[in-house]
């Protein structure tokens, strides 16, 4: 298993959206969670009312990566949301970014799996 360095949960959000935003990705966040290791989703949302919701995972070598949670292809919003909901009660330290990607598409680096 592999041991990278872990950055606040926190610190990490502030960076994710300065360069979401400035690479022209309007992106803010919607729920602060845990400060120092609350897990994050973010939800790509497209100007047609479309989305997908990434969730923070770990690969089979304890790896930092990402999955679709909200499924393969782009949910509408609602379900995007009801999604988002349901992990949020299971959860209570998650945050939840939103990020305009009409590519669905991260504007971060991030391993999909």
């Amino acid at each position: 298993m592999s041991e990278e360095p872990r950055l606040k949960t926190a610190l990490w959000v502030s960076a994710v959206l300065r360069q979401a935003n400035a690479s022209g990705h309007p992106a803010f966040r919607r729920r602060r969670g845990y400060e120092d290791a609350g897990g994050v989703l973010v939800i790509l949302g497209s100007r047609d009312r479309r989305a997908v919701v990434l969730t923070q995972t770990r690969d089979a070598d304890g790896a930092m990566a990402w999955m679709k949670g909200s499924g393969v292809e782009p949910v509408t919003e609602s379900e995007a949301e009801a999604y988002v909901e349901r992990q949020v009660k299971r959860d209570p330290d998650l945050w939840v970014l939103e990020i305009e990607a009409d590519d669905f598409e991260p504007p971060f680096e991030a391993r999909i799996i």
